[in-house]
């Protein structure tokens, strides 16, 4: 294990964050909330220093393998959420520290469950800060790092794999560092574009830079107690349907747009079961839902925002779900694992895995009964490695052991079994909301310290994908 170098990989994310920290200054500075100078400049002033220290002398052997990758993008990921969660505690917005450090994971790993009983009660620079851990944690820092770092190739991968969502990494071009710069910016151009767009609905700016945060992170965090209900605006709720629908893409996707291979878009499996799955999951939600509501074009309204707001693992939300049918509800849990596309910023199983394992099932079946039949797992036309198909199949069984693991845990707090599973689900798949109490008219802040922490593990354990934590405490020392 070359410690060093791990060392200095976090010292240059904690560098950036730092710098970023800065950005709620300058909105405390703007509402005048001259409490910021203490909340985001302490942290700040810690932050840059530690980075600092980190990455003053370069390592002289800066060989990165894929356990120094998984180890740097892991430890990374805890000590951004533990140092994210000062500026809460310190400014009192959020007076205790696991509560805070609750929100800061949620906010990093895009999930958007909160412990936060009055929203609106906080200050603008703490919910500007809240929602950018959102944009932040979609793209993921390190990928950020990496867009801005000329470094060598080999390394960038191995932390690419550790970073980026889904069953296989590939690089759009050869270098990894300007495939970070390439996703990056379509990223920020995608954001950019939404704030247009919402701006132009009427949203006020501050309201406009922070729904599209949370929406380009597929997270949820809203600056309102009633989420996005609140504008009671068909247009702003499309607009941003569309947009977590568009985060939740593949976004080697869009460059190939950018390089007019519409062959290589058209010809996407995931791609198409993804869009299919949105337009069946709303016809069938708002058939079953269509009594409750005025008329169908309302209840096709609300179905296709909270199908595209969990298939994503967005969260925000327009509609009390618990008040609906237990087949919708079911089938919006349903909608949890399955996620959206590999390569995007939405969380769940993804879309490629989940297809995967059902081809599979289905070519272990035609084994069965044609033992000397030749079948081959394939995606887009073209067989799929046996390592991708074998660790698709793994990472399904190392999530429910682990899924079952922290309901077990959970069920010491005094939540039924059906509120605690839904608390894992949601906080495994990065959604947000589950059922009961914590449902999209709940929240988190009845759970035991212990539970939280739980959760927060939960949290990241579905944002890295299982294996980065696993790697950080299960590493050998070798050196």
């Amino acid at each position: 294990m070359n410690y060093r170098m791990v060392f200095y990989i976090m010292g240059q994310i904690l560098k950036v964050l730092a710098f970023f920290m800065l950005l709620p200054i300058v909105v405390g500075l703007i509402y005048h909330e001259p409490h910021v100078f203490t909340s985001f400049g302490v942290p700040f002033i810690i932050t840059f220093l530690v980075g600092v220290l980190l990455t003053f002398r370069k390592p002289k052997n800066n060989s990165v393998f894929s356990m120094e990758g998984f180890v740097s993008v892991a430890a990374s990921w805890i000590v951004m959420s533990a140092i994210g969660a000062l500026p809460f505690v310190i400014s009192h917005e959020i007076p205790h520290y696991i509560d805070a450090l609750f929100e800061t994971v949620s906010g990093f790993t895009t999930t958007g469950s909160t412990i936060l009983v009055d929203i609106e009660k906080m200050s603008r620079a703490c919910l500007f800060w809240r929602a950018f851990t959102h944009w932040l944690g979609g793209m993921g820092v390190l990928m950020f790092v990496l867009a801005i770092m000329s470094s060598n190739d080999s390394r960038t991968m191995h932390m690419m794999r550790a970073e980026c969502a889904g069953p296989d990494v590939g690089r759009l071009v050869s270098k990894s560092s300007f495939s970070a710069r390439i996703l990056y910016g379509i990223y920020i151009g995608l954001t950019a574009l939404e704030v247009i767009f919402l701006l132009f609905g009427g949203m006020p700016v501050f309201d406009a830079l922070t729904n599209a945060f949370s929406s380009a992170g597929t997270g949820g965090f809203a600056i309102w107690g009633d989420s996005i209900a609140h504008y009671n605006s068909v247009y702003i709720e499309m607009v941003i349907a569309v947009f977590i629908i568009l985060f939740g893409v593949n976004f080697n996707l869009y460059y190939y747009l950018i390089i007019r291979k519409f062959s290589l878009v058209y010809k996407n499996e995931e791609l198409r079961v993804y869009l299919g799955v949105i337009i069946a999951a709303t016809a069938a939600i708002t058939m079953n839902i269509a009594s409750q509501y005025r008329n169908v074009a309302e209840a096709l309204r609300r179905a296709f925002f909270m199908v595209a707001s969990t298939i994503t693992s967005t969260g925000f939300a327009t509609a009390d779900t618990d008040q609906w049918p237990r087949f919708s509800q079911t089938l919006l849990v349903l909608l949890m694992f399955i996620g959206a596309c590999a390569g995007s910023t939405g969380g769940g199983m993804k879309v490629a895995r989940i297809l995967i394992i059902i081809k599979t099932g289905i070519k272990e079946l035609k084994y069965i009964v044609s033992p000397r039949a030749v079948a081959t797992v394939k995606m887009d036309g073209k067989p799929v490695e046996k390592a991708v198909v074998r660790g698709a199949g793994n990472y399904l069984i190392i999530f429910i052991m682990l899924m079952c693991f922290s309901l077990l845990l959970l069920s010491f707090d005094k939540y039924s079994i059906e509120e605690n599973l839904s608390a894992v689900i949601t906080c495994m798949n990065n959604i947000g909301f589950g059922l009961g109490r914590f449902g999209t008219a709940g929240n988190f802040s009845g759970l035991s310290p212990f539970s939280k922490i739980v959760l927060c593990f939960d949290m990241l354990l579905g944002r890295l994908e299982i294996y980065p934590l696993i790697m950080l405490f299960s590493f050998r020392r070798t050196g």
